[in-house]
């Protein structure tokens, strides 16, 4: 299961880790979300170790969202060294978010 970050641990676990972030940005009302949510616990499982990978819900941390301008969801950000690296936005399959998390290792 992947990491559940929130606006109280989001800069701790993802914009200080000495390890590339993949986040998604998902609600649980949203359809596309509960497609990409499953690949991004195998994701999390698959990278552990050299990757941290979590998933924020927009309706419980919306300070998080409103930062990182999140107005679709579901919104995957790659996060290297505490930059946005890269953006996938909306439905995508698993081997597009590994293809852009292995860019980052």
């Amino acid at each position: 299961m992947a990491l559940d970050f929130t606006d109280a641990n989001f800069d701790e676990l993802v914009m200080n880790s000495d390890k590339p972030v993949m986040v998604d940005f998902w609600a649980e009302w949203c359809g596309p979300c509960r497609v990409v949510g499953p690949l991004v616990d195998e994701l999390h499982t698959e990278y552990e170790g050299k990757a941290v990978v979590g998933k924020v819900n927009v309706d419980s941390s919306s300070e998080v969202s409103a930062k990182f301008g999140v107005r679709s969801i579901p919104t995957i950000l790659f996060i290297k060294n505490g930059e946005v690296v890269d953006k996938v936005v909306g439905s995508v399959p698993k081997a597009t978010l590994a293809a852009k998390l292995d860019a980052i290792l």
